[in-house]
């Protein structure tokens, strides 16, 4: 039987491992857990989320809503786990990380093609096809191996992860519940701030003391580069007193019960698990020291006396310098056998990093199987964030999210304006996956 391996249990390589099989091959899939973990690992489990537990919108005209739209028509592991371990979140799709990870975990262990190898790789098996999906915070021993004999361009960003407050201690006479514009469930706690008391948040904020790094990344602290996407909130704040009115604190859509006026400023807070017992910060990923993020974030209206269950952390993510080095397909360009899956390619995000372990999977599935690799239409999510991962632009490389600013132009007008033309970019990428599907019966 066609046979591949795939290094990584995370979101990637989870995906990358369920659609080879899914074509008949067998897979071995290497994972270091429970034996080693990285500094940001807590659990056993398969695609452990370690920041937000939120995959973002579900809207389609939503770029990352589209991505889950494409990801579906391809039998998709993690969309499956994602909607079977779901909690409330408007229009957005969060999820119990928990839950999710068991769910996947499960699937993955208990498929017949797939075996599970729990030990640290540490170099490539000789000429065998391999998708190499070990994530941001790849062990220190393969980064080495990776840098040496694959990727000499390699680079780092820091990402960092929003607290997390018990719901029991969220002071619900000052916070409500609400999603924005009314969209969806009403399930966001809200808590809205006058401007005296955003003077007072604001001022603690861009003061308040930073955490020393680990010691894994202390090495790069003199050149600390934070990925825009996910911004400590406390580096946001330094940028200007109105920047955290216009992202995270922004209070349009959300008026208050009691007036039906908009505050001046809005925390929300989201649902970590189905039980709705934990809540996490919307927006505030941080890298301030604990004690510091206990005094600063009860300054917050409706959280004076919040529980927090989990503090906010920062840590380093590795990545490739992939234009040059990656083909469409995701493989290396100087040894095709090899292909790479996930945040390690210049994705960004959880469904980003799913979707490019789609890709990969099905490309290294159908190279084991004597079958040309597919580079997926540039008119799709899929297929452009796979072209911007191997042509780049015209600056320097950076990670990117889904947007549709990557995507193949229409090449004519929409009326309606921003909604309708992605809306449309949505109805054209969906018809075309869907007989891209066919055609390769993949």
């Amino acid at each position: 039987m066609p046979h591949i391996n795939v290094i990584g249990a995370g979101l990637a390589g989870c995906e990358a491992a369920h659609q080879a099989a899914r074509l008949g091959c067998s897979v071995t899939l290497y994972e270091m857990k429970p034996h080693k973990k990285s500094p940001a690992h807590k659990s056993n489990g398969f695609a452990e989320l370690v920041c937000s537990n939120s995959l973002r919108s579900e809207q389609i005209e939503n770029a990352v809503g589209l991505l889950k739209k494409e990801m579906e028509i391809f039998d998709s592991i993690i969309m499956e786990a994602a909607h079977a371990n779901a909690v409330p979140a408007g229009s957005a799709l969060a999820v119990d990380r928990e839950k999710f990870s068991r769910y996947i975990t499960d699937k993955i262990t208990n498929n017949p093609l797939i075996t599970v190898k729990n030990e640290e790789i540490t170099s490539l098996p000789d000429d065998e096809i391999t998708v190499i999906a070990t994530g941001p915070l790849t062990s220190d021993s393969f980064s080495a191996y990776i840098k040496e004999n694959l990727a000499p361009q390699s680079l780092h960003f820091f990402d960092a992860a929003a607290p997390i407050v018990d719901r029991a201690t969220i002071n619900t006479d000052i916070a409500f519940l609400a999603s924005r514009y009314g969209k969806g469930e009403a399930c966001y706690y809200n808590c809205p701030m006058t401007k005296e008391e955003y003077d007072v948040f604001y001022n603690a904020l861009i003061s308040a003391r930073e955490a020393e790094l680990h010691d894994f990344d202390k090495e790069s602290q003199k050149d600390l580069t934070v990925f825009e996407g996910c911004m400590p909130v406390e580096v946001m704040a330094k940028r200007g007193y109105d920047t955290l009115l216009y992202g995270p604190l922004k209070p349009v859509g959300l008026p208050l019960p009691s007036t039906g006026k908009e505050a001046f400023a809005v925390v929300q807070l989201r649902a970590e698990n189905a039980e709705g017992t934990m809540y996490n910060l919307v927006g505030f990923q941080t890298h301030l020291a604990f004690e510091e993020q206990r005094r600063v974030f009860r300054l917050i209206p409706g959280l004076e006396n919040a529980e927090f269950l989990r503090y906010g952390v920062m840590h380093r993510n590795t990545y490739l310098n992939s234009p040059g080095l990656l083909g469409r397909d995701y493989s290396l360009k100087s040894n095709n056998r090899i292909f790479f899956a996930g945040q390690m390619t210049g994705v960004e995000g959880y469904v980003e990093s799913s979707g490019s372990g789609l890709v990969a999977g099905i490309n290294s599935a159908r190279l084991a199987l004597g079958q040309e690799t597919l580079l997926f239409p540039v008119e799709s999510e899929l297929g452009c964030m796979a072209r911007y991962v191997s042509c780049g632009t015209t600056g320097s490389f950076q990670p990117m999210n889904a947007n549709f600013g990557i995507i193949e132009p229409l090449g004519y007008k929409v009326k309606g304006g921003k909604a309708a033309r992605n809306a449309e970019y949505a109805k054209r990428s969906i018809q075309l996956l869907t007989e891209f599907k066919e055609k390769y019966s993949i």
